[in-house]
C-alpha cells in the first residue's frame, strides 16, 4: 500500500521536480554548520571560535524563521526568496573568501543566518496546492523521509572537499549548490503560482494555536535529542574516524526507512507520542551499546524509525490547523524551535561529554526524547485527529465583490 501511495505522488504533476528542487536548495543546510566548523578551525585554530560562529547563525536563523516566512504572504514567496538567496549566498561566500576577525566573522555569519532563504515553509505551504486532501499526509511523509538525503549526503561530500582539496572550495561549493538549487526552486511554476494571502493577525498569534504550539515544542525536544545524540557519537568514536559517519548515516537512513514504512498511516490523537515513544527507546537502548558501532549502530536504526514520521505528524497537525494565510508564519516557528533544540541540546550535550564521557550526550538525548514523549502524550486530547479529515490547511474566506447588474 506504501509503495502504490508514494508512486501515485510522485505521478502527480510537479511533485517529483518540485521535491527534488527544494532538496537541492537545502542542500547546503546539512554542509554549512561543518564546513564553516572545518574552515573557522583551520584559520583561526580554535574549536572555540568556531563554536561562537555557528552560534551565531544559529541564532540568525532562529529570528528570521517566522519573519521571513511571513513576509512571503506581504511581498509575495518569489520576491522574499530571491532576496534572501541573494544575501545569504554573499554572506556565506564572504566567510570562506576573507579572513576576519572572530567578532566580524559571527556578524556575517549572523547575517547569514537571518537571509536564510526560507525554502522549508515556502514548500510545505505550497504542497496542499499541489495534492488532493487524501495525499498530503504521505506527501509529508516523503518529504521529511527525503531531507534524510541531506544529512546523509552533506556532511560525508562536505568534508572529503573540505579535507582532500580545502575549506575554502567547501565552502564555495555548498554557495554554488546554494544558488544552483534556490534558482531550480523559485523558478519553478509552483512557486509562481501560489499566492499567500496577507495574514490579518499580529504576527506570533498563530503560535497561540494549541498544534502550532505543540508542534513547535515536540520538534524542539526531538531536534534537541537529534543534536545531544550527534555529539555523542561524534565523542565516541573521534572526529577523525570514519565510524561516526557511518553510525550517523545509519542512523539518518532509520529515518529515511521509518518515513516511508509509516507515511501512510492515519494521523490520531496519538501519533505524535507513538513514534516520540519509539525515538525515545532507541535513544535509551544506544547508552548501553557505546562499546559497539554495530550495537549503537542497531540501536540508532531504531530511534531513526520515530524521527521522519514524528516530523510528518507535525507538519500535518499545522497544516491542518491554521488558516493558509498563516501556514508560511506557523512553519517558521516551527523550524525556530527545531533550531533553538539543536542549539541547546549540542550546548547540553558538550557540556556532560566534558563532565561524564560521551555517555553524556545519550542522557541528553534521552531526557529530550523523554519530555517529547511525554508532552504529546499528556496533551493528546488537543492534538488533531486527522483520520479520516482532510490535512489541508483552512481556506481563507474574503468577501466577494458582486458587480451591479
Amino acid at each position: 500500500m506504501a509503495v502504490s501511495t508514494y508512486t501515485s505522488l510522485l505521478k502527480t504533476p510537479g511533485v517529483a521536480r518540485i521535491i527534488a528542487a527544494q532538496l537541492t536548495a537545502r542542500f547546503p543546510f546539512g554542509m554549512l554548520s561543518l564546513a564553516f566548523l572545518l574552515h573557522i578551525e583551520r584559520v583561526h585554530d580554535s574549536y572555540g571560535a568556531a563554536g561562537l560562529v555557528l552560534g551565531a547563525m544559529s541564532i540568525g536563523q532562529a529570528i528570521a524563521g517566522p519573519m521571513t516566512s511571513r513576509l512571503m504572504g506581504v511581498l509575495g514567496m518569489r520576491v522574499v526568496l530571491w532576496t534572501t538567496l541573494a544575501l545569504c549566498s554573499v554572506a556565506v561566500a564572504a566567510i570562506g573568501l576573507f579572513v576576519m576577525p572572530i567578532p566580524l566573522t559571527m556578524g556575517v555569519a549572523f547575517f547569514a543566518g537571518l537571509s536564510m532563504p526560507p525554502i522549508q515553509p515556502a514548500v510545505r505551504t505550497i504542497y496542499p496546492k499541489m495534492v488532493n486532501s487524501r495525499q498530503l499526509t504521505p506527501l509529508f511523509s516523503l518529504d521529511a523521509s527525503a531531507q534524510e538525503i541531506i544529512w546523509i549526503a552533506g556532511p560525508v561530500a562536505i568534508t572529503f572537499v573540505s579535507t582532500q582539496i580545502g575549506t575554502v572550495e567547501g565552502i564555495l561549493m555548498s554557495v554554488a549548490i546554494m544558488l544552483a538549487g534556490g534558482c531550480w526552486f523559485i523558478s519553478s511554476p509552483e512557486v509562481g503560482r501560489v499566492r499567500i494571502p496577507r495574514s490579518k493577525r499580529r504576527f506570533g498569534t498563530v503560535l497561540a494555536r494549541p498544534p502550532v504550539l505543540l508542534a513547535t515544542v515536540v520538534g524542539f525536544l526531538l531536534i534537541g535529542s537529534c543534536s545531544a545524540v550527534e555529539a555523542g557519537v561524534v565523542a565516541t568514536f573521534g572526529e577523525g574516524s570514519p565510524l561516526a559517519g557511518i553510525v550517523l548515516a545509519i542512523w539518518s537512513l532509520g529515518s529515511l526507512v521509518g518515513g516511508l514504512a509509516f507515511g501512510h498511516v492515519p494521523i490520531g490523537p496519538w501519533a505524535t507520542a507513538r513514534r516520540m515513544l519509539i525515538v525515545f527507546v532507541g535513544v535509551v537502548l544506544s547508552t548501553f551499546m557505546l562499546w559497539s558501532w554495530w550495537g549503537l549502530s542497531l540501536t540508532l536504526l531504531i530511534a531513526g524509525l520515530g524521527i521522519a514520521p514524528a516530523l510528518a505528524v507535525l507538519f500535518a497537525i499545522v497544516s491542518a490547523s491554521v488558516k493558509f494565510s498563516d501556514t508560511a508564519e506557523a512553519y517558521g516557528w516551527v523550524g525556530t524551535g527545531q533550531l533553538i533544540g539543536a542549539a541547546l541540546g549540542s550546548a547540553l550535550a558538550g557540556f556532560l561529554i566534558d563532565g561524564v564521557g560521551a555517555v553524556g550526550a545519550f542522557w541528553v538525548a534521552g531526557a529530550f526524547a523523554l519530555v517529547g514523549f511525554v508532552v504529546p502524550a499528556l496533551a493528546h486530547r488537543i492534538h488533531p485527529d486527522l483520520r479520516g479529515r482532510d490535512a489541508s490547511p483552512i481556506p481563507d474566506t474574503e468577501p466577494v465583490p458582486v458587480q451591479p447588474s
